[in-house]
């Protein structure tokens, strides 16, 4: 069975019933997880030579603030059922292909991850990250959907 589970977030209340039943599904199966957030890595916006820096240093505090928010909720879901738990944090501009490099790196057998379900021209604009992890993994993906997200 799956040992250890790698559960992005990005803080919506979808990412949020999601880590709830991931980390369900790890106590379930005797597994581990590890929460993972990729924030904007900001640098395109952040250095424009015309902005002030205390804009760029409020728009980092700000990413980073939100992105231990997202992870603090999987810790202590986590820590509420016993199931162990860490948390990785990466600046990227491409969280799919984070997500899928943090899963190959701390070895997870399975990525639980939340779907939006846009469809139509909205998925075609915005894209979608679980469809691209989904596209690319070569380890299994689990997708979680809820009414309540």
């Amino acid at each position: 069975m799956f040992q250890h589970l790698l559960v992005p977030t990005d803080g919506s209340s979808l990412s949020r019933s999601t880590a709830i039943e991931a980390v369900r599904f790890a106590k379930a199966a005797g597994a581990k997880i590890t929460g993972f957030h990729a924030m904007p890595e900001l640098r395109h916006m952040t250095q424009h030579p015309g902005l002030p820096t205390d804009t760029r240093a409020n728009f980092e505090r700000q990413a980073r603030a939100e992105a231990n928010a997202a992870l603090d909720f999987v810790k202590e879901a986590a820590q509420a059922q016993g199931v162990v738990c860490d948390t990785v944090m990466v600046a990227s501009d491409q969280p799919h292909e984070a997500i899928l490099r943090a899963a190959r790196d701390r070895d997870c057998d399975l990525i639980v991850m939340a779907s939006h379900g846009r469809r139509g021209i909205e998925a075609m604009l915005i894209g979608s990250e679980t469809q691209k992890v989904l596209t690319h993994s070569k380890i299994p993906v689990l997708v979680w959907r809820s009414n309540r997200g």
